[in-house]
């Protein structure tokens, strides 16, 4: 695809917008509502069906550019704040959790996050749990996309050895399905690498069972 056909694509809105979230505080909401309101104004909401469509068929199927809004982490707020919103608005979110977050016991939550940089709020320290219940999980699944975002928030370059592909790739993936009944489609690292920068790394991706990934400048197709 050269120059012209990417300068096509954008003035006929062939093309997707992914804006992402980390927190989302109840101080936050107000703006977070504004904020989702103009998107989806602006563009319509994209489901793992549209992209399945497009990636078969190269047909893009929609009248206007694509939006997915994406809340990292698995913070007890994607599901007071983030989903609630998303539901209001009709708009699909993609909701990569991080999957040993939510397994820990809520008196752990801080300490795990501390060690795993996972950014916490302040107005938020003083609740009784800072991460998803997995009954939350599920919820959020009957409408969202849920992802693993690894299963202990780990890049790339840490995932070397079978137990760890096992530990941050295959278990989460596994876990998700499990809880939400529907099929864990992407895999997403710390920090948004790529698929196609580590040939082992990539085998364990597509091993695992995930058809995309999400980086930091693209939801790539790749399976």
């Amino acid at each position: 695809m050269g120059f012209a056909d990417y300068r096509t694509s954008l003035e006929e809105g062939r093309y997707l917008r992914v804006v992402n979230y980390h927190n989302t505080p109840a101080s936050t909401a107000d703006q977070l509502r504004e904020e989702l309101t103009a998107y989806a104004e602006a563009f319509a909401s994209v489901t793992v069906a549209d992209l399945d469509r497009f990636y078969a068929t190269g047909e893009w199927g929609l009248d206007r550019p694509g939006f997915i809004p994406v809340f990292y982490e698995g913070y007890r707020n994607n599901h007071t704040v983030a989903a609630p919103i998303c539901d209001e608005l009709g708009l699909t979110a993609w909701f990569p959790i991080i999957t040993r977050f939510v397994d820990c016991p809520p008196d752990e939550q801080r300490a795990f996050a501390d060690a795993h940089d996972i950014d916490l709020v302040e107005e938020e320290l003083s609740y009784d749990r800072l991460a998803l219940t997995w009954d939350e999980v599920a919820e959020i699944g009957r409408r969202h996309v849920v992802v693993p975002h690894t299963g202990s928030h780990s890049p790339i370059g840490a995932i070397v050895t079978a137990a760890d592909v096992e530990r941050e790739l295959v278990e989460p993936r596994r876990r998700i399905q499990e809880v939400t009944g529907q099929e864990a489609v992407a895999n997403v690292y710390l920090y948004g690498t790529p698929f196609g920068t580590s040939d082992f790394q990539d085998r364990a991706v597509l091993d695992a069972g995930y058809r995309y990934q999400i980086s930091n400048t693209m939801i790539q197709r790749i399976a």
